[in-house]
């Protein structure tokens, strides 16, 4: 196995990417999009990595984020 082969090196970048945004989850909501939106680039990570249960559980994980970024959008907007 190559270490730094392009789909590796996407799965760190995705990676980083959703601690990044989990980190700054707190600050705004669009970081809650942009935290799920690498939820599903990571899902498709493990798809494509071959590791199907990784794959799985970051779609949950796109789901739970994304649900909880419409539901602050709507109560931002309600305010």
């Amino acid at each position: 196995m190559e270490i730094l082969s392009l789909l590796n090196i996407y799965g760190i970048s995705v990676l980083l990417a959703m601690l990044f945004f989990y980190i700054r989850e707190v600050r705004s909501r669009v970081y809650t999009l942009l935290f799920s939106i690498s939820c599903i680039a990571s899902s498709v990570y493990g798809f494509l990595a071959g590791t199907w249960p990784f794959g799985v559980v970051e779609f949950v994980w796109f789901v739970f984020s994304f649900r909880k970024y419409v539901v602050l959008r709507r109560t931002k907007h309600n305010s």
